[in-house]
């Protein structure tokens, strides 16, 4: 494999990111009355690139305050205006795309010219397409003797995962934005960077004061605060299965709406009369993009027992030409943490416990990359769908593949899993691919190398969570529903 250096930050991000020792509340930035704060560390370089502060409950306290306080107005305003204001924003965030990618890239590790593509257009595409849908506040729905309108649920609170931070900043703000909600929005602990800059934005382009709340901090202190909170509405979350559940469990006494996107161990099923070299790559690519820290990544490679060598040998070519590292031709990037990349070796090293075969990748780091949290490409074979490398998330870039006998058996394995957050076919056709799909206990099904689409609901079944995020259905979300009961 082809590994090149990681570029040395020229400077601290510090210098282009502004009020990082500040909060942001009821549209002013705060200083932290508190000492504790929360070191954001770029992974390809292992330095020290600036300090948020770390919020108590004092400051969630005032937070929710100032976001219940704006409700009132802002969930009355027209569905023009949030549009509009929606709209700023985006082309805002247009303006100052290349921040937002170096903010993104120097906090979690994509490479920036990768960031730039995968972290930031998706997430300003996704922000305009919210704009159109300001006016489902204003629809009603006429019975009879009766009228059905939707409202506002009030005050939300957002917990938002590190590996792709803008992205689900946008599905959760943008939403609520649209639907006349307030927020209190915290970032992961190793990526508030760019939620700076989009609190910068919001200020510039006007949003009322109390509307939108930044509070970086612990999901110990912070997070459970807001899903504790009495006058938190609602909590939207991504992140873990794992702390989803103490999300859900401290939100259950308030009894507010809890929003969950949560793990995966996504499958993709190769059929017999696919082109397989095409199949191959596809999902190979979509493990590692992103360090393979995606919730929605194609774990499992399903592969007929008959083609199941030379697809280990094709994927196994396929992964060696991926350049790693933070310069123009990387790929993957490093680890997001020192402890993800622990995480992830510790379950290569499971794998290898468990009988399955190394084809490619392992424990050793990446020649020449010695500063760093990456891991290299990993690819097993042999692998049977009762491992734990199998059934865990591993969140990095290590691929299963799976032989079957049949699409019966291919259909069985796919849905044997706790998760069901993504899947995808590559078949003969489209239509043979759909027939599959439709099999899949999945919230999302890819078919011949489609690609991630903001257009489509996104969200998934048993484990991964509840509820959906983008289009209407995201919006959808954050309303309330209401029956006005009349007399003719």
């Amino acid at each position: 494999m082809t590994y090149i250096k990681q570029k040395m930050a020229k400077e601290l991000m510090t210098n282009t990111v502004n009020n990082l020792d500040k909060f942001y509340i009821d549209g002013q930035w705060l200083e932290n009355p508190n000492a504790e704060q929360l070191a954001v560390i770029n992974p390809a370089t292992e330095e020290v690139i600036g300090y948020a502060p770390s919020g108590d409950k004092q400051v969630v306290e005032q937070a929710v305050a100032a976001a219940k306080k704006a409700f009132p107005l802002w969930s009355q305003t027209s569905a023009a205006m949030r549009k509009a204001l929606i709209l700023r924003i985006a082309d805002e965030m247009t303006n100052r795309q290349d921040e937002l990618a170096q903010a993104v890239s120097q906090s979690m590790g994509c490479p920036t010219h990768v960031a730039s593509w995968l972290h930031i257009e998706g997430a300003i595409y996704a922000m305009t397409l919210f704009a159109e849908q300001s006016e489902v506040t204003e629809k009603i729905e006429r019975g009879d003797k009766c009228m059905i309108v939707q409202e506002a649920i009030g005050v939300c609170a957002f917990i938002n995962p590190w590996n792709f931070p803008l992205h689900q900043f946008v599905g959760k703000v943008g939403a609520a934005l649209a639907a006349g909600c307030t927020m209190v929005v915290k970032p992961s602990e190793q990526t508030p960077l760019q939620d700076y800059i989009m609190a910068e934005i919001f200020e510039k382009c006007g949003l009322p004061a109390g509307v939108f709340n930044l509070v970086p901090g612990t999901g110990l202190v912070v997070g459970d605060a807001l899903s504790r909170h009495a006058d938190v509405d609602m909590v939207s979350f991504t992140g873990s299965t794992q702390a989803g559940i103490k999300v859900a469990q401290a939100a259950a006494p308030t009894v507010k709406r809890v929003m969950q996107e949560l793990g995966g161990k996504s499958p993709f099923i190769i059929t017999e009369d696919a082109d397989l070299a095409a199949a191959v790559q596809y999902g190979v690519e979509d493990v590692m993009l992103n360090s393979g820290q995606s919730c929605n990544t194609l774990a499992r490679m399903l592969v007929p027992q008959a083609q199941y060598n030379e697809a280990v040998a094709l994927a196994k070519s396929v992964a060696e030409q991926l350049v790693i590292g933070t310069g123009d031709d990387a790929f993957l990037g490093p680890m997001s943490s020192k402890t993800q990349q622990q995480r992830v070796l510790d379950y290569i090293q499971i794998g290898i416990d468990e009988g399955a075969t190394l084809v490619c990748g392992g424990l050793e780091k990446p020649a020449a990359l010695e500063t760093g949290f990456y891991v290299q490409p990993t690819i097993f074979a042999n692998v049977t769908n009762d491992m734990r490398i199998a059934q865990e998330e591993i969140f990095g870039p290590v691929l299963c593949i799976i032989p079957y006998q049949g699409l019966a058996q291919a259909i069985e394995i796919a849905n044997d899993s706790p998760y069901g957050l993504s899947s995808a076919v590559f078949a003969e056709n489209d239509e043979s691919a759909c027939a599959i799909a439709r099999k899949i206990r999945a919230g999302q099904c890819f078919i011949n190398g489609g690609e991630f689409n903001y257009n489509a609901p996104f969200g998934g079944y048993k484990q991964s969570g509840n509820g959906r995020e983008f289009t209407g259905l995201g919006v959808d979300e954050f309303l309330e529903t209401k029956a006005i009961i009349t007399t003719a």
